[in-house]
């Protein structure tokens, strides 16, 4: 998992209605992914393609525990979301769709909109500079815990426990 997406760089304390609006619940994913963080970046839905990552400080997810707040970053196409910190049951959301909730400490020399891919099996965000000679910042993250990992490459807990279901009944 190494493609290279642009970043959408958010600070502290996003939490879970910024990222599903309650309002919208009752649309279906496709009207709240439209809205996801409307109230901190509105051009966020319209802008974002599919390979992007977000990056944000402490307390990514935090708040109620609706599982469409991973569920319309999923449906918009995000790569990953790296942060300080995660809102334990957004963390565990992301994780069970599939969706890599990364742990990093050094992030300030992150910009927004600079293009950057995740490594998992490496445990790395490589940021790229505009100049194709020069290297890449590699940022190191803290490593995914092996089963955590399985569950991330089998595309979430779901299509995991189908694949290792299916594997013991063979």
């Amino acid at each position: 998992m190494s493609k290279t997406g642009r970043i959408y760089l958010l600070g502290d304390n996003i939490d879970t209605d910024q990222l599903a609006p309650g309002r919208y619940m009752k649309g279906g994913i496709e009207q709240l992914a439209a809205h996801c963080l409307e109230t901190v970046r509105p051009d966020f839905a319209n802008s974002v393609t599919a390979g992007d990552i977000i990056v944000a400080g402490r307390n990514f997810g935090l708040g109620s525990s609706r599982e469409q707040a991973a569920q319309a970053l999923v449906y918009l196409g995000i790569r990953a979301v790296v942060a300080q910190s995660f809102g334990g049951i957004f963390y565990r959301n992301a994780i069970n769709l599939g969706l890599p909730a990364l742990l990093a400490t050094q992030l300030e020399q992150i910009r927004d909109g600079e293009q950057a891919s995740v490594n998992i099996e490496q445990s790395t965000l490589t940021v790229h500079t505009l100049d194709p000679a020069a290297v890449g910042r590699i940022i190191s993250l803290q490593r995914v815990p092996e089963n955590v990992h399985r569950i991330l490459i089998d595309g979430g807990l779901v299509p995991h426990l189908k694949k290792r279901f299916t594997s013991a009944n063979n």
